[in-house]
């Protein structure tokens, strides 16, 4: 369970460092449309979203073929970026993105994964 905090812990900062270089849009309008035009490399929605979120993040990215993860809080993943409550985000660089991926494929759940 520690190595899954510090795991969890690296990839909020991560998003931190990633938000600094303007490399992250967030909030639902943003992150549809970085899918929608091709920015994001990969979106994050928060685990505590609400069902309707999550099936409108999980069917844009599966058509547009964007990895997506469920990870964090709205708290937290506002935290993170440095902003109020954030439900959903995208990465919009490919390299930083795929550290990201790298992270959460071992601190999150991937979308159909459980714990």
């Amino acid at each position: 369970m520690e190595q899954k905090n510090k795991l969890r812990l690296k990839t909020y900062s991560m998003l931190g460092l990633a938000t600094k270089a303007g490399k992250v849009v967030s909030g639902e309008f943003s992150t549809e449309k970085s899918i929608k035009s091709g920015a994001a490399y990969v979106v994050v929605v928060s685990e505590d979203a609400s069902d309707n979120t999550k099936k409108l993040f999980s069917n844009k990215c599966k058509s547009y073929g964007v990895p997506m993860y469920f990870f964090g809080t709205k708290e937290e993943l506002g935290h993170a970026i440095g902003k109020a409550m954030r439900t959903s985000l995208a990465v919009t660089d490919e390299n930083l993105a795929k550290n990201i991926i790298n992270h959460l494929k071992q601190s999150a759940n991937r979308e159909g994964e459980e714990e």
